[in-house]
């Protein structure tokens, strides 16, 4: 009876390590304490391959193009060497068997090789958990999952995000916002059986949007609103945690860019995608052709992006401009880039500094808008495209020559995006204080 006793208790011991490993951690609040969160898969690598053309698919979330605005910028200026293009597929009120029905015409027509989909928000149904509705979005999201493979596409199931309160326009909402999390949560985790099931990848947007809003309410007041001031459509800070989590599923770095000042020996060094023009006494010129993702606002706002990269860790994992200074004899430098400047201790130096997460306003940001406004003007007409002209009488009438008229009006609309993509030269000069 001595000899079982110990081996009961070490095998309860070691069930409940693998009970608590088995879910993501909880912050320490009851809010949390009914969630149980799956352990969310990790991408094994860079998911992205060169030329990939990506599609964005979702409900009226995606349709809001912000997220998949973030997104594509991204991938346009940070990681240019990949080439991946995009077309986000966003339609109000869409549920997976929505997308389903309708992805053969309006999605795999243009062949993609790369998909993410964000369902769930409208197949919860606004109520508490039931069987039916775990079931429906799991057979239909494995269902899409499967047609994607079948044509030749990697996949990224994602999560739905969190709500905030009750939607008044959803006349059969039921329960309460907990109820309605509690579901999604549940359809969340049925999305990791489908990713680890159909060998693809997963993006969280759930638990790091919940536990991100509960942090801004605490930090920057009750009525912060992370999933926006309609309790289910996020605003910029919703949005960019949105992005974030597809971003992070697909395996990117973050490495924008490493410029290396060694004061000592009066030399310095850039890392690919940059080009050192001229260095001398502390100054350097730097032609860059890869940019840091580039975000002004208020830090305590919903409705700001910067406010957003405060909730999680966008600059310091997908977004890394960093300045290191060797050899530095001051106690402290001033640091001068474009029309900003700010103070740093030589240890800061030494360690390196990240330019994109200190200046947010920087040399790069009038190339950066640009290119993002080509990218918001081309998701604009993809949502006219798909919405109202594949759907509408034009596509009923003759789905392959609206297709065709409808391309030749987005080509350039796609080219408009590489044309502002140019390279920026830029002046850092690192003074002694």
């Amino acid at each position: 009876m001595k000899q079982i006793l110990p081996a009961i208790l070490l095998a309860q011991f070691a069930v409940s390590i693998f009970a608590a490993d088995s879910f993501e951690s909880r912050p320490d609040d009851p809010y949390f304490a009914k969630f149980k969160p799956a352990r969310a898969p990790r991408p094994a690598g860079l998911l992205l391959k060169h030329g990939d053309r990506l599609a964005i698919c979702g409900d009226s979330i995606t349709e809001q193009k912000m997220y998949s605005r973030i997104m594509e910028t991204y991938l346009t200026v940070c990681a240019p060497e990949l080439e991946v293009t995009v077309r986000q597929y966003g339609w109000s009120g869409e549920r997976a068997p929505g997308f389903l029905a309708r992805m053969t015409n309006d999605c795999l027509r243009f062949t993609p090789t790369l998909a993410t989909t964000c369902y769930g928000m409208n197949d919860h149904e606004y109520r508490p958990y039931e069987e039916r509705i775990g079931r429906t979005y799991r057979e239909k999201s494995t269902d899409i999952v499967e047609s994607f493979k079948a044509h030749g596409a990697r996949v990224v199931q994602g999560s739905p995000g969190c709500v905030g309160k009750l939607p008044g326009w959803v006349k059969s909402a039921s329960g309460t916002v907990e109820d309605l999390n509690l579901n999604l949560c549940n359809l969340r985790n049925i999305g990791i059986d489908i990713a680890v099931e159909e060998k693809v990848g997963f993006a969280d947007v759930f638990w790091p949007m919940l536990t991100a809003g509960f942090e801004a309410r605490k930090k920057y007041g009750a009525d912060y609103a992370i999933a926006g001031k309609d309790g289910v459509h996020p605003g910029w800070a919703g949005q960019l945690v949105m992005a974030y989590a597809f971003l992070k599923a697909f395996g990117l770095d973050g490495e924008i860019g490493t410029f290396t000042v060694d004061l000592a020996h009066n030399k310095a060094i850039v890392s690919s995608g940059h080009e050192l023009v001229w260095f001398k006494d502390g100054e350097m010129q730097i032609k860059s052709r890869r940019y840091p993702f580039c975000a002004t606002g208020e830090s305590n706002g919903d409705g700001s992006i910067r406010s957003g990269m405060s909730l999680v860790p966008f600059n310091s994992e997908l977004n890394r401009l960093m300045l290191v200074v060797k050899n530095a004899a001051a106690k402290s430098y001033k640091v001068a880039w474009g029309n900003e400047s700010k103070t740093y201790s030589t240890e800061q130096l030494s360690k390196g500094v990240n330019l994109a997460d200190d200046f947010p306003v920087n040399p790069f940001s009038d190339a950066f808008n640009k290119v993002d406004a080509a990218v918001a003007a081309k998701q604009a007409y993809e949502t006219r495209q798909i919405k109202d002209l594949f759907h509408g009488p034009e596509g009923k009438a003759d789905i392959e020559k609206t297709v065709a008229l409808t391309e030749e009006v987005r080509a350039p609309l796609a080219r408009a995006i590489q044309d502002a993509f140019l390279p920026v030269t830029h002046t850092i000069r690192i003074a002694a204080e």
